[in-house]
């Protein structure tokens, strides 16, 4: 007997097709990125089209290793690690295309981590006065390896020390730093750079070990801190620090910065001898070169900079209490300057929000007895865990009325919460090589924003601490091309309203709840200064992408 007919008739087939379609389009009408898609000028249609071509043609011929051997070795393919891809990335079209994008605002970056270390160190070692100190003498590679360094400005200079790197060197004793890399043993001073970059940065090799988990990744990261720390909040480095930051920035098509610092770091004025705990003048200095970037003429369009002050999440009650009191005095001095306030450190090494309630609750109350306003933006979720008390963070920060919320990498595990999310306009500071680099996430394609902004969830891209992490600059372009890169359901579209979240969840200038809210829904038709910067930028997404058109349109 003949088997039955189980080919489809071409009606049925037709129908089947249109019904596929209909469901895929329902599905992307829940995106996030919907609204800003249907808005696309004819023009921005055009430049996704011919981005979306060129990310498809670099795919082919520059993430695959057939028929190249040369590259066996080291298999390339889309979405590979950043670590590993960064070196070809940069040469490609896409980048050229990312380089140039208006990107809107940073919103999510520790100060002490974003400017690369070169600039850093080298700025280090023209700084008169810069000494450096070891616990043990740096004689060996391991001791170089392991050992706590510190540097510190320091206007006295022994005579006839032994060299840091002999096994004759007084422990703690202080050294020139230009002696010490002049002299370094292995490379002199372009070898000494190498060296203190390596302790102060994750390399691909650590970023890769994700036997060993992200509490030793985390380790790491945070000796990095207390290393470079003391160089950069030297005074006159921390001055130019600050021009060099804005810079980059604003050469890499950011506009405003929204960055978080500890004040209670050991900051130094110029000339001094010790360390102090000058919040007060921390603020006093940064405030003075955001207004300087903004007089000269490298400033020109630049919308500014305000800083969220943060506390670590792993002090004690005393300690932290006292450094909300100098937040909300701080908040007085500086009502422009600070916009609000975060807890930040490893989440799974520190005490939760849960914890943390009675000396949150405590801040609350301090900052309606003196008659300010600081809102949260807290980190939570930044965690592998589900159900467990880092993960259980989320549910605390949205109680407690955070407006955005750092990195919410766990956050795609609670439906529930991603609906909160959505109803009370809370953005995600999403930084996808952050992520990665420190283990929560082996590539950009197993990161969780795609499925949040398939959900709806609003999200704006940023870099953490992108000086330590790997990328080596300021700015956003990488982020920003991993994400064009890896994600097939973003596009250069999907990019552009990431950036325009950016600069419509920036925080231009103090509000209340109500008028936080009622001019993010407003976005661009509201007639305040989040309306003016939306629409500036919704020009110079324009302009990008005729350029776009113009210089890739006719190889496209």
């Amino acid at each position: 007997m003949e088997a039955p007919n189980t080919i489809p008739s071409r009606q049925s087939a037709e129908e089947f097709f249109k019904a596929r379609e209909a469901l895929i389009a329902r599905e992307k009408q829940q995106r996030s990125d919907y609204a800003f898609r249907q808005s696309l000028s004819p023009v921005a249609k055009q430049a996704c089209s011919i981005v979306a071509s060129i990310r498809n043609e670099e795919k082919r011929t520059i993430w695959k290793t057939e028929g190249n051997p040369e590259l066996d070795q080291n298999e390339l393919f889309p979405g590979m690690m950043f670590n590993v891809a960064k070196e070809h990335m940069e040469s490609t079209k896409l980048w050229q295309i990312v380089r140039k994008m208006p990107k809107g605002a940073l919103l999510h970056a520790h100060l002490g981590a974003t400017v690369e270390l070169d600039w850093v160190f080298n700025e280090a070692l023209a700084t008169p006065g810069m000494q450096m100190s070891a616990p043990v003498p740096l004689s060996t590679e391991k001791a170089r390896d392991t050992s706590l360094i510190t540097f510190r400005y320091s206007g006295t200079t022994l005579n006839e020390v032994p060299s840091i790197w002999s096994p004759e060197y007084p422990p703690k004793t202080l050294v020139p730093i230009k002696l010490a890399a002049d002299t370094f043993p292995d490379g002199g001073r372009d070898g000494f750079i190498a060296w203190i970059k390596n302790r102060c940065s994750i390399t691909q090799t650590e970023s890769l070990q994700h036997h060993l988990g992200v509490d030793d990744v985390w380790r790491k990261l945070q000796m990095a801190f207390i290393i470079v720390g003391p160089v950069i909040y030297y005074e006159p480095i921390l001055r130019a620090f600050m021009q060099k930051l804005l810079r980059t920035l604003k050469d890499d098509g950011v506009r405003w910065l929204e960055g978080r610092t500890l004040f209670s770091v050991p900051f130094t004025p110029e000339g001094s001898e010790t360390y102090t705990r000058g919040a007060m003048e921390l603020c006093e200095v940064l405030n003075q070169e955001i207004e300087k970037f903004m007089a000269s003429e490298d400033g020109k369009g630049f919308w500014g900079a305000r800083f969220i002050w943060t506390s670590m999440r792993g002090q004690e009650s005393s300690t932290l209490i006292d450094d909300m009191k100098l937040c909300v005095q701080a908040k007085k001095r500086y009502p422009k300057f600070l916009e609000g306030y975060d807890l930040v450190g490893p989440e799974d090494l520190g005490r939760t929000l849960h914890d943390l309630t009675p000396d949150i609750l405590f801040f609350q109350e301090e900052c309606k007895r003196e008659g300010v306003d600081i809102p949260f933006f807290f980190h939570a979720g930044e965690c592998l865990g589900d159900g467990d008390e880092t993960d259980s963070n989320l549910f605390d920060a949205i109680l407690f009325g955070t407006r955005r919320i750092g990195h919410a990498f766990s956050l795609y595990k609670h439906p529930l919460l991603i609906d909160m999310v959505k109803e009370k306009k809370i953005l995600v500071e999403s930084c996808p090589i952050s992520n990665e680099v420190l283990r929560y996430t082996a590539s950009i394609l197993s990161h969780p924003l795609p499925a949040l902004l398939s959900r709806g969830v609003t999200a704006a891209l940023s870099n953490d601490d992108p000086a330590l992490l790997g990328q080596g600059t300021s700015g956003l372009t990488h982020d920003f091309w991993q994400a064009l890169q890896g994600w097939e359901n973003l596009g250069l579209a999907g990019l552009g309203s990431l950036a325009q979240n950016s600069v419509r969840w920036s925080v231009f200038e103090d509000q209340t709840e109500e008028d936080w809210h009622e001019t993010i829904e407003q976005g661009a038709a509201g007639t305040g200064i989040r309306a003016k910067h939306i629409q500036e930028w919704n020009t110079d997404w324009e302009t990008f992408c005729q350029w776009v058109v113009d210089e890739f349109g006719p190889n496209a």
